[in-house]
């Protein structure tokens, strides 16, 4: 692609807590070297898995619940708020547990309901992880996560033309006005959206969690073994790094930036 070949921002996401509930966004500032605000802050360890708050460092996503392996996950309707650091968590509509993250007393009444509910999944007391600006993500360094909605097209069609939910994957933009698959030629490029520019490091291969309908929770497709079979690869979406400020927010275009000449 080239820089003449703009898209348009039609959907900005954070997953506060990773695995739960997806929260929809209009502008959100961008930091250089940093994910989208409280993006992935909090984790719930599924057993011990050595996690230090103090030093906190990356660990795999199976240390966690996660809509891969814990798709009942999705049956959960989650709310963050940002000035409380308070967790609202409904099921049916209704408030099953509820509590403030950066207290004691607030993680435990979360951990109580997960201690309750997911006892077959669980492989030791579930713990809510945080540390400082930690992010839980999938990869070892902090990104910003993009689909291109062509993609997803694609994928439809792949599938005989069954629904695809674009949350299926999770990501912080969603992006049209891209060809199908042509993002995944962008590793290394550098993407400008007003004044914030991200340098894509990574194409995303697809797991699982792609399988759950993120409306029911069932797990109702086979996603990364149809991509296998008609491209060769599970890759669906990149990965970016934020190297310089600046806000974005729907309706934003999103351009390829042409290389300097030196």
């Amino acid at each position: 692609m080239t820089a003449s070949q703009t898209a348009e921002i039609i959907g900005l996401y954070r997953y506060p807590i990773k695995g739960l509930t997806p929260e929809a966004l209009t502008r959100v500032p961008l930091r250089t070297g940093q994910t989208l605000p409280a993006d992935r802050r909090y984790a719930i360890e599924n057993g011990p898995s050595g996690f230090d708050p103090e030093a906190p460092a990356w660990k795999p996503k199976i240390q966690f619940l996660m809509l891969a392996r814990n798709e009942r996950l999705a049956s959960l309707d989650s709310r963050f708020e940002d000035a409380t650091n308070r967790l609202t968590i409904r099921k049916d509509g209704q408030v099953v547990a509820s509590g403030d993250l950066e207290t004691a007393a607030g993680r435990a009444a979360i951990e109580a309901y997960f201690s309750a509910n997911f006892q077959p999944e669980l492989k030791g007391p579930p713990k809510v992880l945080s540390g400082r600006d930690h992010s839980f993500s999938d990869v070892a360094r902090k990104v910003v996560s993009i689909i291109n909605l062509g993609s997803v097209h694609a994928i439809e069609a792949m599938l005989g033309g069954a629904a695809v939910h674009p949350l299926r994957f999770r990501a912080n933009l969603y992006v049209k006005g891209w060809p199908a698959w042509s993002e995944l030629d962008l590793v290394g490029q550098t993407l400008a959206i007003g004044q914030a520019r991200l340098k894509v490091v990574k194409r995303i291969v697809r797991c699982p969690a792609t399988n759950v309908d993120p409306q029911t929770g069932a797990r109702d497709l086979e996603i990364p073994p149809t991509l296998s079979r008609h491209l060769g690869h599970m890759d669906c979406g990149i990965y970016a790094e934020v190297i310089a400020d600046g806000e974005i927010g729907v309706g934003d275009a999103i351009a390829v930036e042409e290389p300097r000449l030196v």
